[in-house]
């Protein structure tokens, strides 16, 4: 039986964004964009953090407008068509009204109104975040040379183990040449 969730997937894919963080410290700039096709979906920010949105149907527009008390008839908007003919009016009217308030704030309200929608977070807020610690998805190592790091981890769980990759125990990643020896004897045998 192999375990994971989504979180463990959404971990798995940072690849060497996530050590960018974990090793190096640093933040990557934001790379979201709107959907080319569908308004509003799409990043937005808010008073304190960005947003995202997923408003793929006219139900979703009307469910998104009254929990916003805005107009969903609202001409440069009606339809999806016009949505994405007037995005960057559609984008400032909205980030305008979210700036007003926390993202969580937002959240809530589009969550009780049925609107997909999420927080975008930092490669430090996922790393720092209970959801992550509490699925052992960051690793605590000794290494050879570098000490103590933190190292993302792996997003399979094997069985009904807990622990991430199969394993119980985690090595830092080796350096130049220090397990030749080793190999050697094993490919001699």
């Amino acid at each position: 039986m192999v375990r994971t969730s989504l979180l463990a997937g959404m971990i798995g894919v940072h690849a060497f964004q996530g050590t960018r963080w974990t090793v190096a410290g640093e933040v990557p700039g934001l790379a979201g964009d709107h959907h080319p096709a569908i308004a509003p979906y799409g990043l937005f920010e808010t008073g304190t953090a960005p947003i995202q949105i997923a408003c793929g149907s006219e139900n979703l527009w009307r469910a998104l407008c009254a929990a916003l008390e805005l107009d969903a008839a609202d001409p440069r908007f009606a339809t999806n068509v016009l949505r994405v003919r007037h995005r960057d009016e559609l984008v400032a009217l909205l980030e305008a009204h979210f700036a007003t308030d926390p993202a969580e704030h937002w959240l809530g309200l589009l969550a009780d109104a049925g609107v997909p929608s999420g927080k975008v977070r930092t490669l430090d807020d996922v790393y720092d975040w209970e959801q992550t610690r509490s699925q052992g998805l960051l690793l605590s190592v000794e290494h050879a040379t570098q000490g103590s790091l933190n190292l993302p981890g792996s997003p399979i769980r094997f069985d009904d183990n807990t622990f991430s990759g199969g394993r119980s125990t985690h090595l830092a990643p080796p350096t130049l040449g220090q397990h030749d020896e080793s190999i050697r004897k094993w490919l001699d045998d």
